[in-house]
């Protein structure tokens, strides 16, 4: 499996992760200031050359009832120009409590303030990334499930 470039889109920064070359673990990778337009698309085109990437997969913001808002219809709109700019499949995949989510591991390794205004974006794009992977992960073991039971 080639390496999945994780995004967590915010309004300042952009959050990247990058899949480990067999489609297991996400890993932070760098923040991105956000400078709008195509410096943005840019931005993410070098990571995704530098890590070898052959997909996207881009948190979509659901509100607390599980529907798109104002900031999911922006994300839509970010990932339909990555996949016109770049020629990539754009996934995109419920990133709800993520920043919570990726917060409280960083609480939990006693990583201070500072350090972790510095890297909550990145985390959070880990951990949006690391669900598409372990969803990923189900979708083949449930297919290899049937399978196996047809061939029964």
């Amino acid at each position: 499996m080639a390496r999945v470039l994780g995004i967590d889109l915010g309004s300042r920064r952009i959050g990247v992760a990058v899949s480990d070359g067999l489609g297991l673990t996400a890993q932070p990778r760098a923040t991105i200031a956000r400078h709008g337009g195509m410096r943005d698309i840019d931005a993410i085109a070098a990571a995704v050359k530098e890590a070898d990437a052959d997909r996207i997969v881009l948190g979509l913001p659901l509100d607390c009832e599980g529907q798109e808002g104002p900031a999911a219809q922006r994300a839509r709109a970010f990932g339909d120009k990555l996949r016109a700019a770049l020629h990539l499949p754009v996934e995109l995949i419920d990133e709800s409590f993520s920043t919570v989510e990726a917060e409280a591991v960083l609480l939990e390794a006693d990583v201070s303030r500072a350090r972790r205004k510095q890297v909550i974006d990145k985390m959070a794009a880990a951990v949006i990334l690391q669900r598409w992977l372990d969803a990923e992960r189900g979708k083949a073991e449930n297919a290899i499930e049937e399978t196996t039971e047809e061939d029964s």
